[in-house]
């Protein structure tokens, strides 16, 4: 039986799509639930018949509620998996821990460095030669969960931000849709620490 997954994004979705165009028999993406009403995975979404809800936190009075509210929301399809895949919002208190264990996020760096937002930035300028791909458990911290799996990716002469973030994006794909598969039929990495 298939393995139910949320999905929240915030932009392009080309994490989403990803997910959505390697569904077998053992994961189903049920949902998106994004923070952007105008974010580009929602047309992902819609081409393939998953549901989609906008929790957006200028609908709320605070941000409590709103981490309240999407907690809630992402209750209501019942996931076995929570992916974060460029969901631009730090998933508060109740969302971490109503979620532990199986909400899992996606990084442009190998964690611990470079955490934050401007991660392949971040990589650039302090001149590494190689970066790459995380994905981790998500925690209270910021890009601090237990990292699952990780793949380097080189730092190549010339290259600029988009460049960079391009080729990163492509493994960051690949990992991603592995882990899923991985979760859903309980193999490696989960409840484990993962070798780097």
């Amino acid at each position: 039986m298939a393995i139910r997954v949320v999905v929240l994004a915030s932009g392009t979705g080309s994490l989403l799509k990803a997910l959505i165009d390697s569904q077998d028999s053992s994961f189903e993406v049920v949902a998106l639930v994004t923070d952007n009403a105008e974010a580009g995975a929602i047309r992902h979404a819609a081409t393939a018949g998953v549901q989609v809800a906008v929790i957006a936190p200028n609908d709320f009075a605070d941000r409590s509620a709103w981490d309240l509210a999407l907690a809630d929301c992402i209750d209501f399809y019942q996931p076995d998996l929570v992916i974060s895949a460029g969901f631009m919002r730090i998933i508060g208190d109740e969302g971490v821990n109503r979620f532990a264990g199986r909400l899992i996020n996606t990084h442009p760096a190998l964690l611990p460095l470079f955490p934050g937002a401007h991660a392949v930035r971040d990589a650039l300028v302090t001149g590494v030669n190689e970066t790459g791909s995380t994905v981790h458990f998500v925690d209270a911290g910021v890009d601090t969960g237990q990292v699952i799996v990780q793949k380097n990716v080189d730092v190549i002469a010339g290259d600029d931000e988009a460049s960079l973030h391009e080729r990163i994006k492509v493994v960051e794909r690949e990992l991603l849709v592995e882990v899923v598969k991985d979760f859903a039929g309980a193999k490696k990495y989960f409840g484990q620490k993962a070798d780097r």
